[in-house]
């Protein structure tokens, strides 16, 4: 009998012990997906998407997401700092470092006891710089740090954090970079399976260049090798473009979409062969909107859905993205929820539901309350994104319903366009001659919005 009573004992400490553990973070970011990429969200999508659809049937889904940015730097300056383009310090994708003050997600949930691991594509500050990131909070990390190389899916180095530095290693070039890097995080998940962990999962896929392994380009191709999504017209590579070319490039979009699929398939199949379900949130979104670049062809797969734009885009298309949440018992299941949320609300929300400090000098509220199906309290009185590159400057501001863009290229006058979201979700009537008084209002947010830039390389002449 004392036995008995010494093993109940026991199993209750254990058990006692596990529900005061605090929750695991799965954080999945996937690269270039637009909104209309998943079949949870556009049914009519040529290429079905099962295990990520499974993942929203068993959490809560959001359809009105957004990016931080329509490019991806700055999007992920967002994720980790908590800041908008008004206020970040990274607002393009001109090859900056993070800076010390610029405090992110992870060294957070480092300082609150979390084992942090990232595996992926970085793209906020190259190694032996401040934005390295070792000294962005994490103790592990494999994959890409220069956004550019992240083009890639074959080559013959990568970086991974070795005794406190991230430091090149030399890789199989035969071998596809994704299932590399996602060999590594499921690595890491079973490292960490005893203790509170952050993974943050920046995958590279479906950005370009369009390339798959062979076994998902047979799924997309006919017993005469002719493509199953119909004629194909090639992508060839020119010029300065460094793209590979590639035959098929629908296939291969369509067998990258398999691919990421899939991935997101095997961590939850770790995650519950661990025991590690009842105690972990998982996060699943994407940087920004639909890329064109190496033959992909957005049009013809709707990668946008419903949504005007793609990647550089301030239209919808361009920043309004996937986010499914799951978290058994936590988050409630098979749910559609409408809030109007965004990046740089995922720190303060991730600080919430791990107990962790939440800085005060950021931009991002936390969204607990929407994730565990309760009226969210605290709502943004509007959202704000500017962009910059090639001459062309770009501004948006959400506001409940209502949309503003604000365009200027050098050397021509601005356009200002209004769009009332409620009744027209594509962006196709401008209002702004007809509101004009709602054009004064946003124009006025826009302007108390942001700061002028600390960096250099985003700073906006001629547009004020």
């Amino acid at each position: 009998m004392k036995i008995f009573h010494l093993l109940a004992a026991c199993l209750l400490i254990h058990t006692a012990a596990a529900a005061q553990q605090p929750p695991n973070i799965i954080f999945i970011l996937a690269d270039d997906l637009g909104y209309g990429n998943l079949t949870s969200y556009n049914p009519s999508h040529k290429v079905p998407t099962p295990h990520i659809d499974q993942l929203a049937k068993e959490g809560t889904r959001f359809t009105r997401f957004y990016s931080g940015s329509p490019v991806c730097a700055p999007s992920r300056c967002a994720l980790m700092t908590g800041k908008h383009m008004g206020h970040a310090y990274i607002r393009g994708n001109a090859g900056q470092a993070l800076r010390p003050q610029d405090t992110t997600l992870a060294e957070r949930l480092r300082a609150n006891g979390y084992v942090t691991g990232m595996f992926g594509k970085w793209g906020l500050g190259e190694a032996g710089t401040t934005g390295a990131p070792e000294h962005k909070g994490f103790d592990a990390f494999f994959g890409y740090i220069n956004q550019t190389h992240a083009h890639h899916y074959y080559t013959n180095r990568l970086f991974e954090i070795q005794n406190g530095q991230s430091v090149k290693v030399p890789v199989d070039t035969t071998a596809y970079s994704d299932e590399l890097i996602l060999q590594k995080a499921l690595g890491f998940i079973r490292e960490n399976k005893n203790k509170p962990f952050f993974l943050y999962l920046p995958l590279t896929i479906p950005h370009a260049e369009l390339h798959v392994p062979e076994p998902y380009m047979q799924r997309f191709r006919n017993e005469d090798g002719s493509s199953k999504l119909g004629p194909e017209m090639p992508f060839v590579q020119k010029g300065k473009v460094t793209y590979r070319s590639q035959e098929q490039p629908h296939a291969a979009f369509a067998g990258m979409i398999t691919k990421l699929d899939d991935d997101v398939a095997r961590v939850m199949a770790l995650v519950k062969e661990l025991g590690l379900d009842n105690n972990t949130y998982v996060f699943f979104t994407s940087d920004n909107g639909p890329h064109r670049e190496g033959g992909a062809d957005p049009e013809f797969f709707n990668s946008s859905g419903p949504l005007r734009g793609i990647k550089r885009d301030l239209y919808e298309g361009g920043i309004r993205v996937p986010m499914i949440v799951r978290a058994p018992g936590k988050v409630p299941a098979d749910v559609v929820r409408d809030d109007i949320w965004a990046f740089w609300d995922v720190l303060p929300t991730l600080c919430r539901l791990t107990g962790t400090r939440t800085p005060e000098n950021i931009d991002g509220l936390s969204f607990t309350h929407a994730l565990t199906g309760k009226r969210q309290p605290v709502k943004h009185p509007w959202l704000y994104w500017q962009f910059y590159e090639k001459q062309y400057y770009k501004e948006a501001i959400v506001q409940g319903h209502w949309k503003l863009v604000r365009l200027k290229k050098a050397d021509q006058p601005e356009t200002v366009e209004l769009y009332d979201l409620s009744s027209d979700t594509g962006e196709t009537r401008n209002l702004a001659a007809t509101q004009p008084a709602k054009v004064k209002e946003l124009l006025a947010v826009a302007r108390q919005a942001k700061t002028p830039a600390e960096n250099k390389a985003f700073q906006w002449p001629g547009t004020e």
